[in-house]
């Protein structure tokens, strides 16, 4: 086994240094991991990145488009053969048929490559041709990413990290009163474990469908081809001193190791750690609109997040011997179609300061970070309507019904996001239950229809700065 391993090893480390020999004197590569915390829009986001790189024309702040160097786009067989290819086509087809409707979210890693081919800039550009560069995009679950950060704790850590988190959440207490209940140095009875776990995973759906962001491990709520195994069945526990071998608790703790054995770590050796560019999606207005603990719980989160990566700059030398970093990351608030233009520098704002802890550590570790409002696919309109002697800035929209269908068209106020962050983020800090003075709100708008000119991609909002942030430079 010691021999198999160090062979494994290495192997892997001379298909790196070949790899990235490849990649740094032939055709580039940029891996840009997708991934976001729930209902951020991931897959709607790959899709219309995709579609905007292909017909470029809704494209002015990508700076290699606009001064007319790349050539042409086209998409090409992932490099990865046991990876699943991301379904572009399927999912670009329902945001732009006639009854447009959102694709089905992610729900396990895929890839899709595309390719551009750039004329160089420069002093150098007269004498060098054309070069292709490919983009590889990863798209994974946003709960796998917070499974990383199991790996630096133990079972007795995770278990009083998440009974603590848990005493705010719906369904958080009932949980936490059953699992003081239990004799966790009872031996192990299989039934009582599973119905615990089954129990445990029903406080975390409830958690996250309240909007709360920190709900691991992750496969409890994408289990895939694992449900019903023992890797997925522990759940926290109150500690337990001296527990004897067999008992509940050893078992809860053996099986918590065992899934970052069998199931974190390999994700992040065959998937995550490859990733050279990310982008975190974000649905802060999500948030806001679930009161005060969301947004601090989201706070919290998306500074464990930062645990997850190896920021750093991506030296030849250094991706030789040391691995791939990740050199640049976005943290984007999705659906800012939900809000007029005039309340997207507060939600940037709002943004940047949820991300401020995470991205002072990312940056102290050399990687560039950025934080910014978006909408991959604008499924709304802007009005100004007159209401009780008042302008109201609106969004219109056709809005989502709760089966899914589309509904009636209607224009929407959401109230006016506050001018200074703190005004948030001070409540949600402190504990408050909800917002003294406002009633943030939101709306589920379906996609809209569309009729797109030759050469021109799904309508956005700073789809284009995204991409100049993330890859521009690579270009």
């Amino acid at each position: 086994m010691v021999f198999q391993t160090i062979a494994d090893t290495l192997a892997r480390g001379v298909e790196t240094v070949t790899g990235t020999v490849s990649e740094t004197f032939f055709e580039p590569t940029v891996r840009l991991g997708v991934t976001g915390l729930s209902r951020s829009g991931k897959t709607v986001f790959i899709s219309a990145l995709v579609a905007n790189l292909l017909d470029r024309g809704r494209m002015p702040q990508l700076l290699a488009q606009s001064e007319g160097r790349i050539l042409s786009a086209f998409l090409q067989p992932q490099p990865d053969d046991t990876i699943p290819r991301f379904d572009y086509e399927t999912h670009l087809g329902a945001l732009t048929s006639r009854e447009p409707r959102w694709p089905d979210s992610t729900r396990a890693v895929s890839e899709l490559r595309l390719s551009l081919k750039v004329r160089p800039s420069g002093l150098l550009s007269g004498l060098q041709g054309p070069r292709v560069i490919h983009l590889d995009i990863i798209d994974y679950p946003g709960e796998w990413l917070l499974d990383l950060g199991l790996l630096d704790k133990t079972y007795a850590q995770w278990s009083a990290d998440m009974l603590t988190r848990m005493e705010l959440r719906p369904q958080g207490p009932e949980f936490i009163a059953r699992a003081r209940a239990e004799d966790a140095n009872a031996p192990l009875d299989e039934g009582r474990a599973r119905a615990l776990a089954e129990a445990y995973t029903q406080a975390l759906n409830a958690a996250r469908a309240a909007g709360f962001s920190d709900c691991s491990p992750g496969r409890f709520l994408l289990p895939g081809e694992l449900a019903g195994s023992p890797v997925l069945t522990f759940a926290p526990l109150p500690p337990s001193k001296d527990a004897p071998r067999r008992s509940l608790w050893r078992e809860m703790d053996r099986r918590f190791e065992a899934y970052k054995a069998q199931v974190v770590k390999p994700f992040f050796r065959d998937h995550f750690a490859r990733i050279d560019r990310q982008v975190v999606l974000v649905d802060a207005l999500g948030a806001i609109h679930a009161g005060p603990r969301a947004v601090e719980d989201m706070r919290r989160t998306l500074a464990d997040i930062l645990t997850a990566f190896r920021p750093g700059g991506n030296a030849f030398l250094t991706q030789l011997f040391l691995g791939k970093r990740v050199e640049k990351i976005l943290f984007a608030a999705t659906k800012a179609d939900h809000l007029h233009h005039s309340q997207h520098p507060r939600l940037t704002a709002i943004m940047e300061a949820l991300t401020r802890e995470a991205r002072e550590r990312a940056r102290f570790a050399g990687a560039e970070t950025a934080a910014m409002a978006i909408a991959s696919l604008r499924a709304t309109t802007e009005q100004t309507i007159d209401h009780g002697g008042r302008s109201l800035d609106c969004v219109s929209g056709t809005l989502l019904q709760d089966d899914g269908t589309r509904g009636r068209q209607a224009a929407f106020y959401p109230g006016a996001l506050p001018e200074d962050p703190a005004h948030l983020l001070g409540p949600a800090r402190d504990g408050a239950e909800t917002w003294l003075d406002q009633d943030y709100r939101i709306m589920r708008f379906a996609p809209a229809r569309l009729t797109l000119k030759p050469g021109e991609g799904p309508p956005h909002i700073r789809l284009d700065r995204a991409a100049q942030f993330l890859f521009g430079d690579r270009l």
